[in-house]
């Protein structure tokens, strides 16, 4: 996939043009729907009603979190009758990567910036506390 200029990935990749990476790990950041994603990623199509058995959270709670994941891309969505059977959008996911793999890769990449060490920061690996 050709790099739009200025254009993430995970934008190209999504039918959203407002989706941004940020949204896609807030849908990830949430242990139920990290579930979802993960019991979707095993199968080629995931219905509603495996989450129900699956899941210990009420049908409508299921509904939320689902909702989440389609809207932030990372799930497709077909109803068949009264039932939903969700696929994983692995293109999403791998614009995703690509997109932190941007970051690693451009000028600057995996240098700590002078302003850290100058505030007294050690560049020891570990994340600062405030």
């Amino acid at each position: 996939m050709a790099r739009i200029a200025g254009t993430s990935r995970l934008r190209q990749a999504s039918a959203s043009p407002e989706l941004r990476p940020a949204d896609v790990f807030k849908a990830l950041g949430d242990p139920v729907r990290w579930s979802i994603v993960s019991q979707a990623a095993a199968v080629d199509e995931l219905a509603a009603s495996t989450l129900e058995d699956t899941l210990e959270v009420s049908k409508p709670t299921i509904s939320y979190h689902t909702k989440i994941l389609v809207q932030a891309g990372l799930l497709a969505v077909r109803k068949e009758g009264r039932s939903f059977y969700y696929t994983l959008r692995d293109d999403v996911l791998h614009a995703l990567i690509e997109d932190m793999r941007a970051l690693t890769s451009g000028p600057g990449a995996g240098q700590v910036p002078d302003s850290a060490t100058s505030a007294g920061h050690e560049s020891d690996g570990a994340l600062p506390t405030w």
